[in-house]
């Protein structure tokens, strides 16, 4: 069965903030990569997909984890791959995680979505309505309160 699990960011956590929600989603992709999931980072477009594989960079070298943009890097991807609206991922992938505020859903493309319900009202809405298209599609759902740290 498919698994959408929405992650609430509150107000007074660091993935609150730009910088402390970049490392998080960092954080995540590296957890999923170590287990060998095929991960997609959905981004809003071109330059937010290219931001989010500059952080890619930024870490330690102990640190690094293998990425690249659809449509750049091996033949058949690395394990984290970072795309945004109108690209397709290189090749099977199985988890998605979703950075994009619009109204996207990957319901019955990805066997697992990672997506987020932000501090700000008309972004919190559209997470709802995602929320309920997982719902409908016969996602399995759960959410999760970051913690504060």
């Amino acid at each position: 069965m498919a698994n959408a699990t929405f992650y609430i960011i509150t107000p007074d956590s660091p993935q609150a903030k730009a910088e402390g929600f970049g490392e998080y989603v960092l954080f995540l992709a590296k957890h999923f990569a170590k287990q060998n999931a095929k991960v997609y980072l959905n981004c809003h477009d071109k330059a937010h997909a290219e931001q989010i594989a500059e952080l890619f960079w930024q870490v330690d070298a102990k640190e690094f984890i293998a990425h690249n943009l659809v449509g750049e890097g091996p033949k058949y991807a690395t394990n984290v791959e970072i795309g945004y609206q109108g690209v397709r991922p290189s090749w099977n992938r199985q988890l998605v995680i979703n950075l994009a505020e619009n109204d996207t859903t990957f319901a019955n493309k990805f066997a697992e979505v990672v997506d987020f319900v932000p501090c700000e009202e008309k972004a919190k809405q559209l997470a709802r309505e995602r929320y309920k298209i997982y719902r409908q599609a016969g996602y399995q759902l759960q959410t999760i309160e970051i913690a504060h740290s």
